[in-house]
């Protein structure tokens, strides 16, 4: 026996009905729910994108509806398909049963309705049972959505000429110097997981120039809010030979552009299905970290407590600010103050107090954080130094400085804040496939 790499085909595709219209086919999936009627039936097959309604009459063929065919069997069924007229005048297509083999049977019902519009339970409940409740198809329809968005993140990244490369996740050293990290015995040496792949892709920009990686990265911070996890996607890209840390924020305005506009046409299913605003992105509008300080004391009579940072009011206030005065749903803020940025970011040489960089709100939620960085090697000691640190323990990462390094700079993108912000959801959590947060390490 040899493997050709040819994988015969012999059941259809829902998107392929048109053509087989009349015509008798074999489609596999999973029975998603079946409706009895008095004298026929409805039986809703889940497939891996859609549902197809199939009907059953005993006028159809010689087939009888067996008892074991129930809700969550795996089954391939056969039957004609045939057009009906939607309201809008449009076709929609349906298979008329002629037979259904079952290939599995559910040893139990599942404990969570799954075959509603919506999956009503509380969002304990849901991420309980995430296997099931994922089978809904609004709620799978989130993660399809989010393939989208890092699809749209690789293409065009890779049309941009960047390489896509894998950090480790196992360090030596948090990323931030700070202390909210996971701490690890690696065979009788302390360890760290990754908070964020910043030390690689820096280390990777002097090899080609253009890197990017979409990975999960961790955080040990003790909090459970709405918008916060202990693991998350996050979609990082580094580019070297930068004029400015504006280069960072174009390359950005360009991606999201891609996306969203990938999100339109080829997930326009999903985003149907879940109702999703998509943005409309000619251009983004950009703020200075204190002008924006200025504004919300002055425009909104807020008055901050730190201003050294922006809290979730401040934010939210400035994508009110960004809609109202530019119609739009981003806003870049930049130069936010040295003390509360990494020791890579770059001073602004105006103004030592600020940085080169920036956050981009999204509809009030920040959703990306980035800037340029230190390259000259004596800077970034000296920086160090500064704050208390101690450069020795970061010998591997300092090599990229030593040894020369273009000057450049980066981003990292929280894939499920941005997709929950996207549908507009309430939790981070029903972005999220498999949450980890200080109550949640199952399923």
């Amino acid at each position: 026996m040899f493997m050709t790499g040819k994988t015969a085909k012999n059941t259809v595709e829902f998107s392929e009905f048109e053509k087989y219209e009349n015509e008798i086919v074999t489609i596999k999936g999973t029975i998603h729910n079946i409706r009895m009627m008095s004298d026929f039936a409805f039986i809703i097959l889940r497939t891996a994108r859609e549902t197809v309604q199939c009907v059953y009459a005993e006028s159809f063929s010689d087939y009888r509806l067996a008892e074991d065919v129930k809700e969550e069997c795996a089954a391939k069924i056969t039957g004609k398909v045939v057009a009906g007229e939607t309201r809008d005048g449009s076709k929609r297509y349906e298979l008329q049963i002629h037979n259904i083999e079952l290939l599995s049977h559910p040893a139990e019902i599942p404990p969570v309705v799954i075959t509603k519009k919506q999956v009503n339970c509380d969002l304990s409940t849901k991420l309980d049972y995430r296997p099931v409740t994922l089978r809904n198809p609004k709620e799978r329809a989130i993660f399809k959505l989010q393939e989208g968005i890092q699809r749209g993140f690789r293409e065009f990244l890779s049309k941009e000429g960047f390489t896509e490369i894998h950090s480790p996740k196992i360090n030596f050293a948090g990323a931030e110097g700070g202390t909210n990290v996971f701490k690890l015995d690696y065979f009788g040496k302390q360890v760290y997981l990754a908070q964020s792949p910043q030390l690689y892709k820096q280390a990777m920009v002097a090899v080609y120039e253009r890197v990017f990686e979409i990975a999960p990265v961790f955080r040990a911070e003790h909090h459970d809010t709405s918008r916060h996890l202990n693991e998350y996607i996050s979609m990082d890209l580094e580019m070297g030979f930068i004029e400015s840390f504006e280069d960072i924020m174009e390359m950005e305005t360009g991606l999201l552009k891609y996306i969203m506009q990938l999100l339109k046409t080829e997930y326009k299913n999903e985003v149907e299905l879940l109702h999703v605003d998509i943005p409309e992105i000619t251009e983004i509008p950009v703020l200075k970290f204190m002008e924006a300080k200025e504004i919300l004391m002055k425009k909104f009579k807020y008055q901050p407590t730190d201003m050294k940072d922006f809290d979730p009011a401040e934010e939210e206030m400035l994508g009110k600010y960004a809609k109202k005065q530019f119609n739009s749903d981003f806003i870049f803020i930049t130069h936010y103050p040295s003390k509360k940025r990494p020791f890579y970011t770059m001073d602004d040489p105006e103004d030592p107090e600020y940085t080169l960089s920036f956050d981009l709100l999204f509809r009030g939620l920040e959703i990306t954080s980035g800037g340029q960085r230190v390259h000259d090697y004596n800077a970034q000691v000296a920086k160090m130094e500064k704050l208390g640190m101690n450069p020795e323990e970061f010998a591997t990462y300092l090599m990229l400085h030593k040894y020369g390094a273009p000057p450049h700079g980066g981003l990292g993108l929280g894939l499920e804040r941005l997709t929950m912000h996207l549908l507009g959801a309430k939790n981070v959590r029903e972005a999220t496939m498999f949450p980890r947060d200080i109550n949640r390490v199952s399923p």
